[in-house]
């Protein structure tokens, strides 16, 4: 069967400054793979489904054309809808209980109008009550933001990391704001906030899947234990920051197949005063650095109240190295990088 899933409420925004289109009564609404690769990913074109009496005034908000399939052959006594759109991604929107994190639906982009959207959620939300402000907050980025801006996958660490405090080692997911922890070179700083993120594997763009380094993947031992990060997170080798996905080197340093991943993960990423450099399984790697939005994080919400405003961090003046190609040769031999590359160009 194709790829498919189920929302429980939507909300259909567009033109630009116009109030949203939000479904009072939560009525299902199921997307399918046009494509059936075993995932919805961003820039995928999905099928809309939906049972109703009339064409979904949240859709034609958004720029949709519903079409009217018949009867629903189950005897609901309801019209079974369908609609082409296309998949933009994720964002986070600001409710009374926290972030929400709505999934982006449009037409597509080559004929988009920019400002209209059709946001699936995977909740039922009183939009006329207690979840109006949900509303609100949609209406506030459709009028003021410039372009889509959606909310980027934050560089993470996965549930399990290590991290160096003076005590010994604590899991990521253990840690404490004010917990003391260590940097790579033995200074104890605490931890400022942790910023958390539950990552759906099925709608999640390439870069959120994780990348996995196997014990002794970097040279000298390191990482003492397997260590698994997201895509975009730094890690340090000879003075670089140096994203996973530019260190993969198809054995020892590679993606972790969408198969072996859970429906949804978690991912975490510690701030601490500076962009520092701390050890994780042993490894030295980034913290939190705030080309990364802090709003993607699901528990942003907690940063605003501990700190009521947000706060810019400079980054470290190392290099950062988003590319393979741009390695230094050292850094290649030593992670046998080399013949991973050549396959690809053989490949290719």
């Amino acid at each position: 069967m194709p790829t498919s899933f189920n929302f429980e409420s939507q909300v259909g925004i567009g033109p630009k400054n116009t109030p949203a289109v939000a479904d009072p009564t939560n009525i299902d609404v199921e997307i399918t793979a046009v494509v059936d690769d075993g995932s919805i990913l961003p820039g995928d074109d999905i099928t809309l489904t939906q049972l109703d009496f009339f064409p979904p005034p949240e859709w034609i908000a958004a720029g949709l054309t519903p079409v009217n399939q018949g009867p629903d052959p189950m005897g609901s006594g309801l019209d079974v809808y369908t609609a082409n759109a296309y998949y933009y991604g994720t964002r986070d929107f600001f409710s009374s209980t926290g972030n929400q994190t709505g999934f982006i639906f449009g037409a597509d982009p080559f004929f988009f109008n920019e400002f209209e959207f059709l946001i699936l959620f995977d909740n039922n939300f009183d939009f006329s009550g207690a979840d109006s402000v949900l509303v609100n907050e949609i209406e506030s980025w459709n009028q003021f933001s410039t372009n889509l801006a959606l909310v980027s996958q934050p560089a993470c660490f996965l549930a399990g990391t290590a991290i160096a405090t003076p005590e010994g080692t604590c899991a990521v997911e253990d840690l404490q704001i004010g917990q003391i922890i260590l940097t790579a070179d033995g200074t104890a700083v605490p931890v400022r906030w942790i910023g958390r993120q539950i990552v759906d594997s099925r709608f999640s763009s390439g870069k959120a899947h994780p990348v996995r380094f196997r014990a002794g993947a970097l040279g000298d031992g390191l990482p003492l234990a397997d260590l698994t990060i997201t895509a975009d997170h730094g890690m340090i080798l000879d003075g670089l920051v140096i994203n996973a996905s530019a260190l993969i080197n198809g054995t020892t340093i590679d993606w972790v197949p969408l198969a072996d991943l859970p429906a949804q993960f978690t991912v975490y990423h510690i701030e601490t005063e500076v962009h520092d450099v701390i050890l994780a399984n042993g490894a030295p790697s980034e913290t939190f650095i705030d080309y990364r939005d802090r709003r993607a994080f699901d528990n942003y919400h907690q940063y605003l109240a501990l700190y009521g405003c947000e706060r810019i961090i400079p980054e470290m003046p190392s290099p950062r190295i988003s590319s393979a190609r741009m390695l230094p040769m050292a850094i290649r031999d030593r992670i046998k990088i080399g013949g991973h590359l050549q396959n690809r160009a053989a490949t290719a």
